[in-house]
């Protein structure tokens, strides 16, 4: 029965191979674990400043554009900061950011 041999360089070959496809499938889990870094899943936790008045409608300046938004709670005034709590098609879900100190 002759005996199989393989040379140093096939060795080589398929090491490299199965490395190969480890680090693809590594590199694809990874991939499916990090958070959405765009669309509107991006949003949901980011600041954005009220533009005109929510009472309980009214627009935001978010990420660089103007979004209506729909305040979670009472009216809030223009200029303040709020919080994106989620996104219902074109319209963001806010709440006012909690402020370190009461308001005098």
């Amino acid at each position: 029965m002759p005996a199989i041999e393989m040379t140093a360089p096939l060795i080589i070959a398929i090491v490299v191979a199965i490395a190969g496809v480890v680090l693809a499938i590594y590199a694809v889990v990874r991939a499916q674990r990090r958070k959405p870094s765009t669309g509107v899943e991006y949003m949901v936790g980011k600041e954005a400043v009220v533009r005109s008045a929510l009472d309980p409608t009214g627009t935001v300046l978010a990420e660089g554009e103007l979004w209506t938004a729909t305040a979670e709670g009472s009216k809030i005034e223009a200029g303040e900061e709020v919080i994106i709590t989620g996104v219902e098609g074109l319209k963001l879900r806010v709440k006012e950011k909690s402020k370190g100190k009461e308001r005098e």
